[in-house]
């Protein structure tokens, strides 16, 4: 490091950081110099899902919608945790593998109520 003075070690990081930024600006203008653009009347309806619109889209969504929702995340962070437990299993030895059986549980027990309550049914 020596006699180099601070702002001249962060070229580099300005560097990459410009060459993203252009990446990023002539891929846009590619793609817009390049595709074809057809508009017609059945392309520039309004659409949710290839539904077409039957109400105002300000309405309440069903609890259950949130509980699914819920569920998704709270399984999807629940391998997160699982993946790095497996990975070291063998060194958490017996208190880790205890540990994961109660985590389970509780997650379970929360699948569980939700399944009671009829969150989860599939109408």
């Amino acid at each position: 490091m020596g006699n180099e003075s601070v702002p001249l070690n962060y070229i580099p990081i300005l560097i990459f950081i410009l060459v993203a930024i252009a990446f990023g600006v002539v891929s846009l203008l590619l793609g817009w110099v390049v595709r074809p653009s057809h508009p017609y009347q059945a392309k520039l309806k309004t659409y949710e899902s290839g539904s077409p619109l039957f109400q105002d889209a300000r309405v309440q969504f069903p609890m259950r919608y949130y509980i699914i929702a819920m569920l998704f995340v709270i399984f999807d962070i629940e391998f997160v945790f699982l993946y790095p437990w497996a990975v070291d299993f063998r060194k958490l030895g017996l208190a880790g593998l205890v540990e994961m059986i109660v985590f389970i549980a509780i997650l379970l027990v929360g699948f569980w109520y939700a399944w009671r309550k009829g969150a989860l049914e599939w109408d």
